[in-house]
Formats: C-alpha cells, sequence, structure tokens
C-alpha cells in the first residue's frame, strides 16, 4: 500500500468542501456568532426607521387581515378575542415564512465566503434561522402585550405548548430550508418553488380560519393529515397558548398532543432528509457558485 492511498484512506481527512454536518456548525460557535451578528446589524442598514419595520410589517400585515376577515366577514362577531387568535397564527406563518426564504437563499448570497475559505455550510442556513428568530422576537412581544390587555394570564401548560410548537416548527423549517438551500445552488429554479409554497403556507393552516372549518367539510383521513402538518400544529400550540390564555371559550383539536408528536416525527425526518442532500450537494457548492 502506498502513501498516498493510506493518506486518501485515512479517516481524519474528507472530501475538500464537506465537514462535519450540523455538528460541525457547532463546534464553529464563534463563525456561526459572526454570521449572527453580521445578518442583524445589516438587516435594516441604511434604513431611517431601522428595527422599527419589524414591528410596522407584521402590524400593518394585522390589520389588514382583520379588516377582511374579521370585520368584512364577520369573524370578530362569532369567536371572542379575535385579534389575538388572528396574530397569533399570523407570527407563527411568518416565522416559517422568513425562515424558509432566507434559508433556500443563504448559500447563494454568501457565494464570496464559500469560494474563498472552507467553513461548515450549514453554518448559513443556520445562521439564516437566528437571524429569523430575532426578527420574529419584536412580533411575539407585540403579541404578549395584546395578549395581556385581553387578560392574558400565565398558565405553564399553555407555555409548555408553545416552547413545543416553537421547536417543531424551526426543525420542520430549517429541514425544508437545508434542502432546497442546496438545490438552489445547482438550480435556481429551487427560489421559485419556495415562492409557490409560501403563497399557500397563510391558507394551508388555521390562521384566517378555525380548524373547525375544515373538520367539518373533509373526510376524516384528510384532516388528520392537515392535522398532522407541522406549521398547523405550531399554529394551534400557539393559539392554545394565547388566544386560549385570554378567553375560557378556546377550542382545541382532540388528539392534539398526537398530532404534535405526529409533526415532530416528521419534522425530524425532514430534518434529516434535507441534512443528507445537503451533505451530497455541498463538495460541488464553490464550483457551481
Amino acid at each position: 500500500m502506498t502513501d498516498d492511498s493510506i493518506v486518501l484512506n485515512d479517516p481524519r481527512f474528507a472530501r475538500p468542501g464537506t465537514g462535519g454536518g450540523i455538528g460541525g456548525v457547532i463546534r464553529q460557535r464563534y463563525l456561526l456568532s459572526l454570521l449572527l451578528k453580521r445578518g442583524v446589524t445589516t438587516r435594516y442598514f441604511g434604513s431611517a426607521l431601522g428595527w422599527v419595520w419589524s414591528y410596522v410589517r407584521p402590524t400593518a400585515q394585522f390589520f389588514m387581515y382583520y379588516a377582511v376577515i374579521g370585520l368584512l366577514f364577520g369573524r370578530h362577531k362569532d369567536m371572542e378575542n379575535f385579534g389575538v387568535y388572528l396574530f397569533s397564527g399570523i407570527i407563527v406563518a411568518n416565522l416559517f415564512n422568513e425562515v424558509l426564504r432566507t434559508t433556500t437563499s443563504s448559500v447563494t448570497n454568501n457565494k464570496a465566503l464559500v469560494q474563498k475559505i472552507y467553513l461548515p455550510r450549514e453554518i448559513f442556513p443556520i445562521a439564516a434561522v437566528g437571524n429569523s428568530f430575532v426578527y420574529f422576537l419584536p412580533q411575539l412581544a407585540v403579541l404578549f402585550v395584546v395578549s395581556l390587555v385581553f387578560g392574558w394570564r400565565f398558565d405553564l401548560a399553555h407555555s409548555f405548548m408553545f416552547i413545543v410548537g416553537l421547536v417543531i416548527v424551526i426543525l420542520f423549517t430549517l429541514g425544508l430550508g437545508l434542502f432546497f438551500g442546496a438545490v438552489n445552488v445547482i438550480y435556481r429554479d429551487a427560489k421559485n418553488v419556495v415562492d409557490i409554497l409560501l403563497m399557500f403556507s397563510t391558507w394551508t393552516s388555521p390562521i384566517l380560519y378555525t380548524f373547525e372549518m375544515v373538520q367539518h367539510n373533509v373526510p376524516a383521513w384528510l384532516f388528520h393529515i392537515y392535522m398532522s402538518n407541522p406549521v398547523t400544529v405550531a399554529v394551534e400550540m400557539m393559539h392554545a397558548s394565547f388566544w386560549g390564555g385570554t378567553t375560557s371559550r378556546a377550542t382545541q383539536p382532540e388528539f392534539l398532543w398526537w398530532y404534535a408528536l405526529v409533526a415532530f416525527v416528521l419534522s425530524v425526518c425532514t430534518l434529516v432528509i434535507g441534512q443528507l442532500v445537503f451533505r451530497k450537494l455541498e463538495g460541488d457548492f464553490a464550483q457551481n457558485l
């Protein structure tokens, strides 16, 4: 056996351009913190209002939906504290949309770094998730204040449901982001596919309507599939956490925790598939960019 073959078979060496996956990002926490800081400081660079836009945009979105769905279609009369119900669902959809959009473009947007230096490529989608979560926090703060105004009371079980829903939607979206982020390097069509998916995201979960409307109008098997959607579960968990804390008439789907378990498994599977696809394609990122 030659010295060259010994080197090539040495487990300490890997194909150039490949890393240790998400675990490799954890070992590069300093680099991750730099990317997070860069994303936070440059998000509204050159803007007069700066981070005020993090409050203005979701608030404007809320009033638009409330005017159409709540007032025009009369949902505010049928549901107590409809505004809390609506906004608690909207911010979950916004988190999903923001994470998936930014993770899909995360590698191509860091073309210069990918081509010039080596670092775990997964660091870009994960940093995009972190930046999106920071953007999510002002919306959560607005929801918290509004819920307090409407009589929200702290409940340990509801707070746990909020954490579970948040974990599910982040794992699910990171998995999708790894998949589409890798494919987008080779085929820029992936970004367009994501844009189409995001068009439906607000309507495929009980944000502008209730789960009962779906339950009463579709076969049982289709409703179970609908409720197993990780985003739908996250929305219902958010409803239970905030809207449920402002009214005694709040309802939630039967077997919600079973749906949450299925959604968690689906999210983990999506993350694994996304990671495998990312690892498969990342060796050619520099050439394709």
